[in-house]
């Protein structure tokens, strides 16, 4: 069976499009609202789902995702109801690729084997721990690999071409451009910028290439796209989240994704 990942790029290279991809903080406000939003976000055109794993030390995310997990935490948020939430979006929605993103100590405590199994059984396609670099993630790697799970690996503005080699170097999925340095949320992406790094990474590498921190508009969707092959969103729709409180398709929440998922390339 093919990752679904790999499946939804290449339909979407087909159809000469490209991907959306948001995320959100599982458990905020509650796991019944995130099973809500997840069958929101497809509904509203998302092409893949980041699920943020809260933690309790998320230190390279902004103030937003950082209040999103400790609500999370404080509504009793696990790893096991994360992937049984999983399993449960999984009854209704067989195709749209489900990543689970965060830090490497959940997973560990969980037990690799475990957690890699537990995974790919939920449904889950891809997984992104952002405090584990290349050099430290083998064993991760080779057992996820052995489930079929993609290890996305990140790319930040200062990589210069020998730490490229070595981040590309057992990457899979997709690899994902962190557009600005410093934590999710905070500044302002340069297209200009955008433009450069994206075409050096495209000399170096076949995989779909997703930019995220920094995306906070239908604007800066659109703007991305041009250039790379997916455009995240995140702490603005986790923003959004907390201040709307009601999710249902003829919401607000619905429109702002809506208006995001409209700026696909045609």
């Amino acid at each position: 069976m093919t990752n679904r990942i790999d499946n939804t790029f290449s339909v979407l290279k087909e159809k000469n499009r490209k991907a959306l991809i948001t995320f959100v903080t599982v458990g905020d406000p509650s796991i019944e609202d995130t099973h809500k939003i997840m069958n929101l976000l497809v509904d509203a055109g998302v092409d893949i789902i980041e699920l943020g794993i809260p933690f309790s030390d998320p230190i390279a995310d902004g103030t937003t995702i950082q209040s999103a997990s400790q609500r999370a935490l404080a509504n009793g948020t696990t790893l096991k109801s994360i992937l049984s939430l999983v399993t449960r979006f999984r009854k209704n929605n067989k195709h749209t690729p489900i990543v689970l993103m965060g830090y490497y100590n959940p997973v560990f405590r969980h037990g690799i084997e475990s957690f890699c199994s537990d995974a790919t059984n939920a449904g889950v396609d891809g997984l992104i721990i952002v405090d584990l670099p290349p050099e430290e993630d083998s064993l991760l790697r080779t057992i996820a690999n052995k489930d079929d799970l993609h290890l996305v690996r990140l790319v930040t503005p200062t990589t210069d071409e020998e730490r490229l080699s070595i981040i590309l170097d057992g990457a899979t999925g997709f690899l994902y451009y962190v557009s600005i340095n410093g934590i999710t949320g905070m500044q302002v992406i340069d297209e200009k910028t955008i433009e450069e790094r994206i075409n050096f990474l495209r000399q170096k590498t076949d995989l779909p290439i997703a930019v995220g921190f920094g995306i906070k508009s239908s604007e800066d969707v659109r703007m991305i796209q041009k250039y790379a092959d997916a455009a995240v969103v995140g702490s603005a729709l986790v923003k959004k989240i907390e201040e709307i409180g009601e999710f249902h398709k003829e919401g607000e929440l619905f429109n702002f994704v809506r208006d995001l998922s409209e700026t696909h390339v045609p």
